[in-house]
């Protein structure tokens, strides 16, 4: 720790009022010292950190922190704040804000230093400490331990607390002296830095308090120590305290589990243990599996439904959206190498000719084909995977591709995928027999699951369902004139909104309904061909932008411009996401303008598409291949302008020019308040 913070990096006297202004206050005393080579670039990927989960906690603190490519050395900056700085904790501002910035190769020493300090923060006496020393040095010296401070105990539990009895706990025979409940814990968050360990420390000592035993497995970036298998077969219920997938979960199944964001377990840790015994009580077991989607099932304090919705829909679409890559692709090369007749031509189990192109073009879209009826079974299994973990599969799929059977399509498969999460989330809150809970997630969930959705599908919803889907279908193919271009510009915006975000797979999605049948609409076709080319609209023009005014850019972002050409030009929008970070009030409604221009221009033409993916390297797959491309250029170009003229007006902040490449101020220092970053 003694090279990690100095007096030079303390600011006792932070007069920030914003979380981004605090964070470029206290990277700038990084950036002096040699520690962070590229302020903009550092602080783009701390507002990148801060966009998945606010770093605020309870209690006055806020700890923004990544692990960047601009950061030379392990180093921690503290800055004390008398008017607060807002964080996002429920408890309101901060007055105690950590900057911990890793190197993107930080050694696992670094790392447990780091622990071990996020860990300290959970003591009322150190924090208390830190609030009333008086001088620069004094802070660093008591971060580093070299002032007397209130000693901790970083212990799963002690002896003397594992003998105390839990309030109410009762002994497993009856017989002897009763033993405290025991709880077994994973914490994870997504950088593996802070929350993990402050919430493993937190639940520690939530559980000495209330005595009960509780040892906790901290999957952070210093690694993670599996817990004894001892420990977990004798545990009485789990609590995964969580916001990245829990490694190796189905080490916990078959226990009462309490499943829950990391942040939870920080601030209420009392009551996801008084969760958890209730549970047990109860007899309510769950199931886990490796490698888990990252969806909270108990979600965070104030998580609405919406959110959790979206985060399950998105579960099945990630899931979905290679199987879509990979058919599309190969039925667009088998049209390419036989022609549009090639749907017409026989199994090539029956017959194949290996110096013939038709039988090769063949094979490719039978392959294809094969891929594409994946999709809608693979979607609805997905959904339920991210509801109710591995059990949910088995009745997901079962409802997706009975949603296939009955014509139900795209719409059926996400009924389906919701019922079955719903129906086995039901199934296991039922109170069932200790002799019965082994077979549960094998034998009894998939069996009744299964067999509730099979009947919802075929004999209750199915039919509404797959009217409505004929209808939607109908629809798309009556659009036409002024209709189909506001559709397009539609659908254009959408796709340049969060760049690879939920709203851009919505559309995305919709697109690739249409064509994910045998013989789609020209319709459906010209919707394709308009997504995908509104989404290569950003980063192409980002890339451009970034060549003819190079100056309005920094370092960092002149090199992601670089990239940018290869990532639009195949189709994947989220090349422009480093720019949209850094600078979102200039660059996304840039690219919404452009991308909507180019979507409304692409339906105008009559540009048609029947891969899914791909960028130019399927433009000779694409229907007006000519036009299409000058619908992708006009839009490139109204983004390109916007942002240059953009940025161009905008006047640099007091205080917050960076040094550029000729050692003068970077003009592309962008003010404090516009330094946010967009979830991407």
């Amino acid at each position: 720790m003694s090279d990690m913070i100095t007096a030079d990096l303390v600011d006792l006297d932070l007069s920030a009022d914003t979380k981004q202004a605090a964070a470029r206050a206290l990277a700038e005393r990084m950036v002096a010292l040699g520690r962070v080579t590229d302020l903009e670039g550092f602080l783009a990927d701390v507002a990148a950190r801060e966009a998945q989960m606010p770093t605020g906690l309870d209690g006055g603190i806020g700890i923004p922190h990544c692990r960047s490519e601009h950061v030379t050395e392990p180093t921690l900056a503290f800055g004390r704040s008398t008017a607060g700085v807002d964080f996002g904790a429920a408890d309101g501002p901060a007055d105690l804000i950590f900057l911990i910035a890793a190197p993107a190769g930080a050694d696992d020493a670094h790392l447990t230093i780091l622990s071990s300090l996020a860990r300290q923060l959970m003591n009322a006496e150190f924090t208390a400490a830190l609030r009333s020393v008086g001088d620069a040095a004094g802070a660093a010296a008591l971060i580093r331990g070299e002032e007397p401070a209130p000693a901790e105990d970083t212990g799963a539990v002690s002896a003397a607390a594992s003998a105390e009895t839990a309030p109410g706990s009762t002994g497993e025979d009856g017989g002897g002296p009763e033993r405290p409940f025991r709880i077994v814990a994973v914490t994870s968050c997504p950088t593996g830095i802070a929350h993990t360990y402050m919430a493993a420390e937190s639940l520690e000592n939530a559980g000495r308090e209330e005595g009960v035993e509780v040892v906790v497995e901290t999957q952070g970036s210093a690694g993670f120590t599996r817990l004894d298998p001892a420990v977990i077969a004798a545990a009485d219920g789990v609590i995964l305290a969580h916001d990245v997938a829990v490694r190796e979960k189905d080490r916990f199944a078959g226990k009462p589990t309490v499943d829950t964001g990391v942040k939870a377990a920080i601030n209420r840790p009392g009551e996801l243990i008084g969760e958890v015994r209730g549970k047990a009580a109860r007899g309510e077991v769950t199931s886990a599996s490796p490698g888990a989607t990252p969806v909270e099932r108990g979600g965070e304090s104030g998580e609405g439904y919406g959110t959790k919705l979206r985060k399950w829909l998105m579960s099945g679409v990630s899931y979905m959206v290679p199987f879509v890559a990979a058919g599309g692709l190969l039925i667009a090369l088998g049209f390419a190498i036989g022609g549009y007749e090639i749907n017409k031509a026989p199994s090539v189990m029956d017959h194949f000719v290996w110096t013939q192109a038709d039988s090769w073009a063949a094979l490719l879209f039978q392959i294809g084909g094969v891929a594409f009826a994946f999709l809608v079974p693979v979607l609805a299994g997905y959904i339920a995977y991210g509801m109710a973990d591995r059990p949910g599969l088995v009745p997901g799929f079962v409802g997706g591709s009975i949603a296939l059977t009955i014509n139900a399509g795209f719409l059926g498969g996400l009924a389906a995928g919701l019922i079955s999460g719903a129906v086995v989330l039901a199934i296991q809150r039922v109170p069932i027999p200790k002799a019965l809970r082994g077979i549960m997630p094998v034998v009894v969930i998939p069996l009744v699951s299964a067999a509730v959705v099979g009947f919802l599908m075929f004999v209750v919803i199915g039919k509404p369902i797959a009217s409505a889907q004929s209808g939607m279908t109908d629809w798309l193919n009556g659009l036409s004139g002024a209709n189909a271009v506001l559709l397009g510009a539609l659908l254009g915006l959408m796709m340049c909104f969060d760049l690879g975000g939920p709203v851009n797979k919505v559309a995305y999605t919709f697109a690739t309904a249409g064509i994910a049948v045998a013989s789609p609409s020209e319709s459906a076709m010209k919707i394709m061909a308009a997504v995908m080319a509104a989404g290569m609209v950003p980063p192409l023009a980002m890339a451009l932008a970034t060549t003819v005014r190079g100056r309005l850019f920094n370092a960092a972002e002149r090199e992601n411009g670089k990239a940018a050409w290869v990532l639009g030009a195949s189709f994947i929008s989220e090349g422009a996401i480093p720019f949209a970070a850094a600078d979102p009030l200039r660059v996304i409604p840039s690219s919404m303008v452009g991308g909507a221009v180019t979507g409304a221009l692409s339906m105008a033409f009559g540009a048609t598409l029947r891969a899914p993916h791909g960028g130019i390297f399927v433009v000779p797959l694409i229907g007006n291949p000519l036009l299409y491309l000058v619908a992708v250029a006009a839009g490139v170009c109204v983004t390109t302008a916007l942002v240059i003229v953009l940025k161009g007006l905008r006047k640099a902040a007091p205080g917050a020019a960076v040094q550029g490449p000729g050692g003068g101020a970077d003009p592309s220092s962008p003010t404090p308040g516009a330094k946010q970053a967009v979830a991407a």
